[in-house]
C-alpha cells in the first residue's frame, strides 16, 4: 500500500497544481509563474476600454471536448474524414520492402528538451547528453523548414522506429503511420491536415533543395515544437534538410532548467536548447505538464510589452477582425491563429516565433488572477496529441479574447475560454520571444 501511495504522489501533485493553475491560485514566490504586471506600465494608463486585472476574467464559452476550437460551434468536432477519436488517422499501408519487419512499440518516451543547430551536431554531443543524470533517452533528428503544398512548415527527418516512442501516445500507437513513413511517405499533423483540407489519398508536393511528390503517410501530430510534418531520414536527405542537426531528449525526472544549463555548456555556441514542456516545483515535488510557459526566466528578461508596444499590438489585432482564416496565413489579409499573433506583434516592432507551440514559450505562465490585456491564451485542440499546444488567442480584458479560429470562419472576438482544453496563459517577454524566434524550431 505504501509503495502504491509513493507511485501515486506525483499524479496527485500534478492534479493539485493543475487545479491551482486553472483557478488562478498558483504563484510560487520567486518563480516565473508568480510574476505580476502592475495595472499600468511605466506609470502610463492604457487606452479607454482596455480593462486590466483579474476581475475581468469570466469562465465562459467553455469547450467540452479536445478538438473543439474555442468560440466555435458548441461541441464542434472534425467532420468528414476527420473522426472524433483520439487515434492517429493513418492512410492505407504503403508498399513496404519485401521481407522487412517493423519493430513493435515497447515503450513511450516523453519529449522534454530539443537541441537544434544550423548544421550537423557532433556525435560526441549525443553521447555526452545520454550520460547526463536524468536523461532516459536521446535521439538525433534532422530539423528544418520546407514547403508542403506551397506553405512553409517545420519538418523532422527521423529514423521511424527510433523516433516513434517520442511521439504523442495516439500518434505513436499507429503502426501503419510509422510504417508508411519508413516506406517514403510524409506524416502530417492533424491540425494541418484538417485545416489545409489535405486528403489521405492525395499526394503532397514537398519542396526543399528539390521538389518531391510524396504520399501522405497519415495524419498525426508528434507534439514537438510546432512540427507539422515528419519524413524518414532518407527522404530528409533528398530534400536537403541538415543531417543530424537536432536532438530530442527525454528526461522526465530531471530538473530541466539545470539539465538545459549542462547541455548548453557542452553544445556548440550556435546551438539552441529549448524546453518542450513546462516544469513547476511545489515544495519538494517537481511536476511536468504540457501547460504553456517558459523555463528559467529571470527579471532581466522581462517585464513584458511596453505601453506603446501593447497599444500597437492590440490595435493591430483588432484591425484584423473580419479577415478570413487560412491555414498558414500570416497577413495582412488572411491568418491562422499563430499567424495573427505574429503579424499583430510585428506591427508593434516585436519579433515572435511563427507557431503556437513556440509562442507558448515566450514568457512566464500566469495564474488566471493575473492575466491582463495582451497576454496570450493557449489551447489543446488536437485529439492525436491531446497535450500538444495547437491554438492561441489574444486576451483583450473584460472576459474577451481575439482569435483566428479555423477555415470557414473569420478573425473574431469571443468570450475567453478557460475550460476543457485550456493550456495556460503567458505574458509576452519580447527578449525571450526574439530568442525563441531565432531558434530553428521557432
Amino acid at each position: 500500500m505504501r509503495c502504491w501511495a509513493r507511485r501515486l504522489l506525483p499524479v496527485f501533485a500534478f492534479l493539485l497544481v493543475l487545479g491551482l493553475i486553472l483557478t488562478g491560485e498558483f504563484g510560487q514566490p520567486g518563480s516565473p509563474q508568480a510574476l505580476r504586471h502592475q495595472h499600468s506600465v511605466n506609470g502610463a494608463a492604457l487606452p479607454a476600454g482596455t480593462a486590466r486585472g483579474p476581475q475581468a476574467v469570466r469562465e465562459t464559452g467553455i469547450s467540452t471536448t479536445v478538438g473543439a476550437i474555442p468560440g466555435g460551434p458548441a461541441g464542434q468536432q472534425p467532420a468528414g474524414s476527420w473522426p472524433a477519436s483520439t487515434s492517429a488517422v493513418a492512410a492505407k499501408p504503403l508498399p513496404y520492402p519485401a521481407g522487412s519487419s517493423f519493430p513493435t512499440l515497447n515503450r513511450l518516451l516523453q519529449p522534454d528538451l530539443l537541441v537544434v543547430a544550423p548544421g550537423v551536431l557532433p556525435a560526441s554531443l549525443l553521447a555526452s547528453i545520454r550520460k547526463l543524470g536524468g536523461v532516459v533517452a536521446a535521439v538525433p533528428v534532422d530539423a528544418g523548414r520546407i514547403r508542403v503544398n506551397g506553405v512553409f512548415v517545420n519538418v523532422l527527418g527521423v529514423s521511424p522506429s527510433a523516433f516513434r516512442p517520442f511521439a504523442a501516445r495516439p500518434t505513436a500507437r499507429s503502426a501503419t503511420l510509422w510504417q508508411n513513413i519508413a516506406a517514403g511517405g510524409m506524416a502530417i499533423s492533424y491540425t494541418m491536415g484538417k485545416q489545409a483540407k489535405l486528403q489521405l489519398t492525395k499526394p503532397v508536393q514537398v519542396t526543399g533543395s528539390r521538389t518531391l511528390t510524396l504520399p501522405v503517410a497519415g495524419f498525426g501530430t508528434v507534439g514537438i515544437g510546432g512540427v507539422d510534418a515528419v519524413v524518414s531520414d532518407q527522404v530528409a536527405r533528398l530534400l536537403g534538410l541538415p543531417a543530424g542537426n537536432a536532438i530530442v531528449i527525454s528526461a522526465p525526472h530531471a530538473r530541466l532548467a539545470a539539465l538545459m544549463t549542462k547541455i548548453k555548456a557542452r553544445a556548440p555556441a550556435q546551438a539552441a536548447v529549448a524546453a518542450l514542456v513546462t516544469q513547476m516545483t511545489v515544495g519538494n515535488t517537481t511536476v511536468t505538464s504540457a501547460a504553456a510557459g517558459s523555463l528559467g526566466l529571470t527579471a532581466g528578461q522581462g517585464p513584458g510589452l511596453t505601453t506603446a508596444e501593447l497599444v500597437k499590438f492590440l490595435a493591430a489585432a483588432k484591425s484584423r477582425v473580419g479577415m478570413p482564416y487560412v491555414w498558414g496565413g500570416d497577413g495582412p489579409n488572411q491568418f491562422d491563429c499563430s499567424g495573427l499573433v505574429q503579424w499583430s506583434l510585428a506591427q508593434a516592432g516585436v519579433v515572435m516565433p511563427r507557431v503556437a507551440a513556440d509562442q507558448a514559450r515566450t514568457g512566464p505562465l500566469l495564474p488566471l488572477s493575473a492575466i491582463q490585456p495582451g497576454d496570450l491564451l493557449f489551447y489543446h485542440t488536437d485529439p492525436t496529441a491531446p497535450s500538444y499546444i495547437s491554438h492561441v488567442a489574444i486576451y483583450l480584458g473584460d472576459g474577451q479574447m481575439l482569435q483566428a479560429p479555423e477555415p470557414g470562419m473569420d478573425v473574431q472576438i469571443v468570450a475567453a475560454d478557460f475550460g476543457a482544453g485550456f493550456a495556460g496563459a503567458i505574458r509576452i517577454y519580447p527578449k525571450v520571444a526574439a530568442a525563441v524566434a531565432r531558434n530553428l524550431a521557432g
